[in-house]
Formats: structure tokens, C-alpha cells, sequence
């Protein structure tokens, strides 16, 4: 039998729709910083565990009063947690309590784990990318055990979604719901394996214009000492390189709903990479409601965009949507 088709792209800035519950799901695929800029106005906490290799991984919980649910966000290669410090400020003010961890080699986790040499950041260590994406996982019960009745979304973006496909392959039942920004289908012909900032580079001279077309986004990246250009074959190394690719596993053991988001002119896979991805989802592995949302114009970091208050707003609409529960009414 042939797959399930995926409608057109919209040349409007934005569309949207939603599976028509009434018939075979398919997946759709839709046209369109909360960075570390700006001031906190919520106190974030700072904690660590020390991993089963023995690594200090540092992670930060923004609280929410009364909570509709928990985030658990998983940040990219090169890029580190307090980078979203603005966005985990959007998402407490609609009511989402957030946890981030620093990856390996990655913010204050490669600090620790290097004695603050920072020309070592992007170096996973012993236990590679088995490790850190089992890192993942850890934070994911810690969230569990310290709020075990709250909902639990996981949200990874860029090599951070890479590391949230292999973990919902086989621990979908441990998350209510998946979020993947800058993302791809996992393959060297869905991926970009050159240089992210190439079709960009007349844009500027920072070499991180593929970010987002606000330019202070590049410059802060730039001044940053945590943030780098990682070049992911040279830092894994073959073996680690190759777990990087993989698919969606055939009948996810929970059917959960997930939510793409990527910026039409994002250099690491581009719209044909993530129709694939979402029609996959459908397909193989049995999802039945999954939405894509493709942002005109916008690059890699959707989140540190010059339209991130609209993509927060469609974040926020589509957590409660599908998270938050219309009250009974009494008999």
C-alpha cells in the first residue's frame, strides 16, 4: 500500500490543520528567540546529578506556580541550556514548569567535566552518545519522581531531537507528549553534513547567520564563551556519528501526540527531511496525531527568531490543547 500523502506546502507565512479524526490519520507538514536576551522575572534553580560514568551533568528547573504540566527541553550541539533562559520564562508565564540540563562537553556540564577548558567543549566523553542520551532519560525520571502526576512533554531541538527520536524509539511510554524543533529525518540523505552556514554566509560575518534572522542572535552566539561551531563528525567520531542516524520505530509502544516546528530556510534538513519525518511518525510507527508547522523565512533557532513570540504562542496553544484537561461538569 502506498504511505500517506502529505498535502502542499501553503505559500502563506503560516498554515496549519489538524488530522480529520474521521479518517486514516496522515501526517501534515505546515508552512512557518526566546534566547538568553532579555531579564529573568522568574527565579530558576540550579541543581546536578552525577551520571552513571561518573560526569556531573548540570541542569535548572524554572517553576511554575501551579503547573499544567512539566518541559523537559534538550538543547543542541554547540549550545547550552541557559540559551532558552527567556524562552523557559515564556513558557512559566503560561504555566509550563521547564528542566533543561547541560549535555555533556556542553555548558556547565563540559566545564566541570573539563576543569573549565573550554577548547574541550563538545567532547562528550567516556560512555559518547549513549551516554548523553541516556542523560536524557535520567532527567526524565527525576521529573517523574519529584512531580509524578504532571504531565511530562519532551522538547529536544536540533541534536537535541536527534537524541528525543532515539529515546521515544523505545521509552514513548514515559512522555505525554513530544516536541521536535530543528529537526530532521535521521539520514546522511536528510540531513546536512556540510558546512550549516553556507547558504547563509553573504548574510554576514559572524558565521552563525544560519541561527535566525535577528542579527543580535549571532552576535551573542559569537560572544558567548559556552556556544561553539561543532562539527558533529569531527567531535563523535565514526561510531557515534552512524548512532546519530536511525528512523521512527515501527508501533511506538504509547501513541503520543507530536508536534514539528522548523524555519523553512533551517540548513540541517529542510522541508522534504521533516515531511519525511512526519509522515514516518504515521506510517511506521502508528502515530495518529502528528502536526508539522513550517515558519516562512525563519532559519534554524525558531525559538530566538524575529517571529518568537508567534512561535511560543503556537507552542503554548498546542501544550494546553493537548495537555490541559477541560474541567467535568457535576451532575
Amino acid at each position: 500500500m502506498p504511505g500517506p500523502s502529505v498535502p502542499p506546502f501553503s505559500s502563506r507565512s503560516k498554515s496549519r490543520a489538524r488530522p480529520n479524526q474521521n479518517r486514516a490519520p496522515r501526517a501534515l507538514l505546515l508552512p512557518q528567540r526566546g534566547g538568553c536576551l532579555g531579564k529573568s522575572s522568574v527565579t530558576r534553580s540550579n541543581h546536578s546529578y552525577v551520571d552513571a560514568h561518573g560526569v556531573r551533568i548540570h541542569y535548572y528547573v524554572w517553576e511554575a506556580p501551579e503547573p499544567k504540566g512539566m518541559l523537559q527541553l534538550t538543547h543542541g550541539l554547540g549550545d547550552h541550556a541557559l540559551r532558552y533562559e527567556r524562552f523557559a520564562q515564556k513558557l512559566v508565564a503560561a504555566g509550563y514548569t521547564v528542566y533543561a540540563d547541560d549535555h555533556r562537553g556542553h555548558g556547565a556540564t563540559g566545564m566541570e567535566q573539563y576543569d573549565d577548558d573550554t577548547s574541550k567543549l563538545g567532547r562528550l566523553g567516556n560512555g559518547g552518545l549513549r551516554a548523553a542520551t541516556n542523560d536524557v532519560r535520567h532527567l526524565s525520571a527525576i521529573i517523574h519522581a519529584e512531580h509524578p502526576d504532571s504531565p511530562l512533554v519532551l522538547l529536544g531541538h536540533s541534536w537535541g531531537s536527534l537524541m528525543v527520536q532515539t529515546v521515544i524509539n523505545k521509552f514513548s511510554v514515559d512522555y505525554d507528549a513530544v516536541v521536535l524543533t530543528g529537526t530532521a529525518y535521521r539520514s546522511l540523505r536528510h540531513m546536512n553534513a556540510g558546512h550549516l552556514n553556507a547558504k547563509h554566509k553573504h548574510l554576514g560575518t559572524t558565521g552563525f547567520e544560519w541561527l535566525s534572522r535577528d542579527e543580535a542572535v549571532a552576535e551573542e552566539f559569537v560572544k558567548d564563551p559556552l556556544t561553539f561551531y561543532a562539527d558533529a563528525r569531527k567531535l563523535f567520531g565514526i561510531i557515534d556519528g552512524l548512532r546519530l542516524l536511525g528512523r521512527p520505530a515501527r508501533n511506538l509502544e504509547r501513541n503520543i501526540p507530536l508536534l514539528i516546528m522548523i524555519g523553512s530556510e533551517d540548513s540541517l534538513g529542510g522541508e522534504a527531511s521533516v515531511s519525511k519525518l512526519a509522515s514516518t511518525y504515521v506510517s511506521r510507527s502508528g502515530l495518529t496525531d502528528v502536526e508539522a508547522v513550517v515558519y516562512r523565512q525563519a532559519r534554524h533557532e525558531i525559538f530566538n527568531e524575529t517571529n518568537r513570540d508567534e512561535v511560543i504562542k503556537d507552542l503554548v496553544a498546542w501544550l494546553d490543547a493537548h495537555l490541559v484537561k477541560e474541567p467535568q461538569e457535576e451532575p
